[in-house]
C-alpha cells in the first residue's frame, strides 16, 4: 500500500514538471498565433504582448514558489516518517534485547 502511494507521488512529481513544459509550449504557440492574427498595429501589439509576458512570468514565478513549498513539505514529511521508523526500530531492538536477556537468565 505504501509502495502504491510512493509510485503515485513519483508520477505526480513528474507530471507537474511536464505540465510546466506544456504550459511554456502553449504560451509560445499562442504568442506566435497572436502575432499572425494581431488586430492592432506594431507598437500597440508589442505593448499588449509585453503585458501578457509579464502576467505569464508572474504566474510561473508563483507556481514555482508553490512547487518549492510543496517539495519542502514533502521532504519534511519524509524526514519525520523516517525518524519515526528509526525510533520504532530502536524500540523493537531494545524490546528484543530485553527478551533475550530474560531468556538467558532464566
Amino acid at each position: 500500500m505504501a509502495q502504491d502511494y510512493e509510485n503515485r507521488s513519483d508520477r505526480d512529481d513528474r507530471n507537474s514538471g511536464s505540465g510546466l513544459i506544456w504550459f511554456f509550449a502553449g504560451a509560445a504557440a499562442g504568442a506566435a498565433l497572436a502575432l499572425l492574427y494581431a488586430p492592432h498595429e506594431g507598437e500597440r501589439t508589442r505593448r499588449i504582448l509585453k503585458q501578457q509576458v509579464r502576467k505569464g512570468r508572474d504566474l510561473v514565478a508563483e507556481h514555482g514558489r508553490d512547487l518549492g513549498r510543496d517539495l519542502i513539505d514533502k521532504g519534511t514529511d519524509l524526514y519525520r516518517k523516517g525518524r519515526d521508523v528509526a525510533e520504532d526500530a530502536a524500540d523493537m531492538l531494545e524490546h528484543g534485547r530485553g527478551l533475550a536477556e530474560r531468556k538467558l537468565r532464566g
